[in-house]
């Protein structure tokens, strides 16, 4: 292999098909199932979208009232993990909290000891499912202890989003608010071979089981170039202030050649087709907390970023600020991301097994060259 052969960064590699998702190249949407994610996210549940993505196909209302059963029924925290909960240092970041969370739900499987049993259809199905109701409840209680608040136990009369929000803040929120944590689920669903996806698959290909699979792409998704972009981006917004300042904060930002979160994409190079519906839902909040202030600093440094570099907002622009007018933590914005994409690394996981082969890539050595220790 050459220097010229090698991509960095596997930029532009096709390493295998997937049926799961799509960025349509024609119409620049992503694509879930054959269905644009812009039409799911107005119009259907979230615990449709993780339906969708395991089985290839949208519940109808029987199927979605059985699915929804049994999601209710599997959000409750075992005592222990409520007590692992308790024994993490107060200053721990959330992402590690639940990556240690998530690791300890795999050790309560005990099918996973069957011959064969870590990689089952049928019990990996299962499993997603279990991780899905499971991984909100852990959320809300490591926002909630972060506060110094006792957990709320989950409501089986309440759907996922209304319930998350509900668990997280200890009362009903508006349908509103609802509506935008909802959309912001949707959208952060699934998003093809990304970083984390990657990740899980990898670990999958060595028939280890799902929940390493989803431990490893929590691993992955923390860092700032993945998941951590929306905690970024609302670091930004608190460094630089107020629209005023954003003129002379992106000069010496640029200047420094500081990397600005939030913005550019390597998959989409006309702009994330994800941001006009999760700026809409972001709208929704900013005119209801008639937070004018945080509208101009959001559009200012938009527009100065566009302008200069030509290069536009990803989906953690107006995810960033969304939850954080939702009152989440800004350090819980990666975890809330765990909650939703959950749902995307389950079914590669899933996809993986079911026509596996070992990722295994080469690399070029550029060492030096065979020597010898001399006696």
């Amino acid at each position: 292999m050459t220097d010229s052969e090698i991509r960095k960064g596997l930029a532009g590699v096709v390493v295998d098909y997937t049926a799961i998702s799509k960025v349509n190249p024609e119409s620049n949407s992503l694509l879930y199932r054959g269905y644009p994610v812009q039409e799911l996210a107005a119009t259907q549940p979230f615990e449709a979208i993780a339906y969708l993505l395991w089985s290839g196909e949208l519940p109808d209302a029987a199927q979605l009232e059985a699915f929804q059963k049994h999601e209710r029924a599997q959000r409750a925290l075992d005592p222990r993990t409520v007590a692992l909960l308790d024994t993490m240092p107060e200053d721990a970041h959330p992402m590690d909290i639940v990556r240690t969370a998530v690791s300890q739900l795999g050790t309560f499987d005990h099918t996973l000891h069957r011959p064969g049993g870590w990689t089952d259809p049928d019990l990996d199905l299962g499993r997603a499912l279990y991780l899905f109701a499971q991984i909100p409840t852990i959320v809300a209680a490591v926002q909630r202890r972060r506060r110094g608040l006792e957990p709320i136990a989950p409501r089986d009369d309440l759907d996922y989003s209304r319930n998350f929000l509900w668990m997280t803040f200890g009362e009903l929120p508006s349908d509103a608010a609802v509506d935008v944590f909802r959309v912001s689920m949707v959208l952060y669903a699934e998003h093809s071979f990304n970083a984390s996806t990657f990740t899980a698959r990898v670990i999958a290909s060595t028939t280890s089981d799902m929940y390493s699979a989803v431990v490893g792409a929590i691993g992955a998704l923390k860092g700032p170039l993945h998941g951590g972009a929306n905690e970024a981006v609302m670091h930004i917004f608190d460094e630089i202030g107020t629209a005023e300042n954003v003129v002379p904060w992106l000069d010496k930002a640029l200047a420094e050649k500081r990397k600005i979160m939030g913005f550019g994409h390597r998959v989409y190079k006309n702009g994330d087709s994800r941001v006009p519906t999760m700026k809409a839902a972001l709208d929704v909040l900013l005119e209801e907390s008639g937070r004018t202030d945080l509208a101009e600093l959001y559009a200012t440094l938009e527009s100065e970023f566009v302008a200069r570099k030509g290069i536009y907002p990803n989906l953690d622009y107006p995810s960033g600020p969304a939850y954080n007018l939702l009152g989440f933590d800004t350090e819980v914005f990666t975890p809330l991301f765990i909650a939703a994409r959950v749902t995307g690394w389950t079914a590669h996981v899933m996809e993986q097994a079911a026509s596996n082969a070992l990722i295994r890539p080469l690399s070029a050595y550029n060492g030096v060259d065979e020597r010898h220790v001399e006696g």
